[in-house]
């Protein structure tokens, strides 16, 4: 990997010339992501993410952070809040902005720390790529909790993207074993990253994995457009 998200991130920091990211999957096409967004304060944070963030509690764990927003926030509120993804220009930024914990760091190989939350936002739950995946995702996760402790996590059921088909259902492709999974391409400046895996998961089918993998899961909020946010605890 290029790391070309991360880098487009560190860029707006810094004030590199940054331009926009051209993001598209195997379901949609090209279309332009202002890296400015990603920098976006607690106001201009959708429903979803604000309500996650006003149920953090303890010691916070912020996976796949990007630029940070949601950490430096929580931050703010005093809580103690550490920020990893794998991008290393991410986290970069991040400590420029701020952010007093902030580690390149794989979640899946954390061995010692808990928390009291977990955050996955902006779609988090999709880094596992294949929804074969996301049992062991879940697993791990809840080995990172402390007693009482949450995993909070937003998504999307994109169903609405695919066309009505003859008997009223919807015609899905047969290249994936859920409707959900993606590959997501991201181009900077001219530089095309190497294609990876996504997934955006339906709330039924994240509530029965979790439950499968001893979590209880609760619908927290709807969103205005298929989105909504979830709390999983033991």
């Amino acid at each position: 990997m290029k790391d070309l998200f991360g880098k487009a991130i560190l860029d707006f920091q810094t004030q590199n010339a940054p331009e926009d990211l051209i993001t598209e999957t195997s379901i949609s096409e090209a279309d332009e992501m202002s890296v400015a967004y990603l920098f976006r304060s607690y106001k201009e944070m959708p429903a979803l993410e604000q309500t996650a963030l006003q149920l953090a509690k303890g010691k916070v764990l912020d996976v796949g952070c990007g630029a940070g927003s949601h950490s430096l926030y929580l931050q703010n509120e005093k809580l103690d809040v550490t920020a990893i993804d794998i991008s290393t220009n991410a986290i970069e930024a991040c400590l420029l902005r701020g952010v007093k914990q902030a580690r390149v760091q794989d979640v899946m190989k954390i061995e010692k720390d808990k928390f009291d939350t977990i955050l996955l936002l902006m779609n988090g739950a999709g880094m596992c790529g294949r929804l074969k995946k996301l049992g062991i995702f879940l697993s791990k996760l809840k080995s990172l909790l402390n007693e009482n402790g949450q995993i909070l996590v937003d998504s999307s059921d994109i169903i609405y993207m695919f066309d009505d088909d003859e008997d009223g259902g919807k015609w899905i492709p047969s290249d994936f074993e859920y409707y959900g999974e993606l590959v997501f391409n991201i181009e900077y400046k001219g530089e095309k990253e190497t294609p990876f895996d996504w997934m955006y998961v339906d709330y039924n089918t994240l509530q029965n994995t979790a439950v499968a993998n001893g979590l209880q899961c609760e619908l927290v909020l709807e969103g205005e457009h298929y989105d909504y946010l979830a709390r999983l605890f033991v």
